[in-house]
């Protein structure tokens, strides 16, 4: 099983990668970081993206959905942004969050090569 390091590296391997977090979602903090820059501060997108975790739980709790979040994905004009928690016991409370370019990304096969890195990371 791959750590996170590997695993996020593997997750900027997806084509369009820009830049990917593993991230505590209780505290918004950026557990391990590959690719960003100043266009693209991870460690800023990780504290906002968690409160978009929560709210989504937080929403479902409401509703009473007896259900998981598979994945969110917020489209922007040129870019991709996926969050998928983790959902093997060592993963509770964090999140894979993957920043693509749509220019470049193929969108099915982004989802399908970050639920593979998911269910195989071990942290």
């Amino acid at each position: 099983m791959p750590d996170m390091d590997v695993a996020l590296k593997d997750a900027m391997q997806i084509d369009g990668a820009l830049g990917a977090a593993l991230v505590d979602y209780n505290s918004g903090m950026a557990l391990g970081i590959a690719g960003g820059g100043k266009d693209l501060d991870l460690t800023i997108a990780a504290a906002g993206n968690s409160d978009v975790i929560r709210a989504k739980l937080r929403t479902m709790e409401m509703l009473g959905l007896n259900e998981s979040v598979e994945d969110i994905l917020v489209t922007l004009n040129d870019q991709y942004h996926l969050i998928r928690p983790l959902t093997g016991r060592s993963g509770r409370g964090l999140f894979l969050y993957l920043v693509l370019t749509k220019a470049r990304a193929n969108l099915a096969l982004a989802r399908h090569h970050l639920r593979q890195i998911e269910q195989g990371i071990d942290i």
